[in-house]
């Protein structure tokens, strides 16, 4: 450890401690002053706003206000916050929304995805035979009816009809098999 032997010494330590002392304030100061001090959105952004030195530097701070604050101040008080993957707005009690809070909003998007994903579904559906009809009409073809969906996965063929067997009129082996089955289950038949 280096210690000072004379004044001249201290003096210079002193100096250099006021320097560093001085330059670890300003930085405090700057991050004090910046957007971290925020306790929502709007605070945010009107630092951003006071902060920002030019357009690019605006729009980078308020980047990152979106980042720490996902909820937004209501005029008449409270916070609320949009899911826009349900294009919905939920009410939260801060500026961010709690455990809790986010629990109903995932299951609030399970719903969204079981009822309002078979609507959208369906008028996308709609929507694309509304399109294939004016197709349709355009190529003078009219009257072409409903728009059919072919199944992906293609269908069995029908099997070939069975042949009914003939009355055997020949001494072949196969029609004298078939008439000895048949009276032997005829005498079977008869003796219960």
């Amino acid at each position: 450890m280096y210690r000072p032997r004379n004044g001249a010494e201290w003096g210079v330590v002193a100096a250099t401690v006021v320097v560093l002392l001085g330059i670890t304030a300003a930085w405090i100061g700057y991050g004090a002053r910046e957007s971290y001090a925020a306790k929502d959105y709007e605070d945010c952004s009107a630092n951003a706003q006071a902060d920002a030195t030019s357009d690019i530097d605006y729009n980078k701070l308020l980047t990152r206000c979106s980042e720490r604050f996902a909820g937004r101040r209501k005029s008449g008080g409270g916070y609320a916050y949009f899911d826009f993957l349900q294009n919905k707005t939920f009410d939260i009690a801060g500026p961010n929304p709690t455990d809790e809070e986010r629990k109903r909003i995932d299951r609030s998007y399970m719903e969204f995805l079981g009822t309002q994903g078979r609507e959208m579904f369906l008028a996308d559906m709609a929507k694309a035979q509304a399109n294939q009809e004016q197709v349709d009409l355009r190529r003078g073809r009219q009257g072409a009816g409903p728009l059919e969906l072919s199944p992906k996965i293609p269908l069995p063929a029908k099997r070939p009809a069975i042949e009914r067997s003939k009355p055997c009129n020949d001494g072949s082996l196969s029609c004298s098999w078939a008439k000895l089955t048949t009276t032997v289950k005829n005498a079977f038949a008869s003796s219960r």
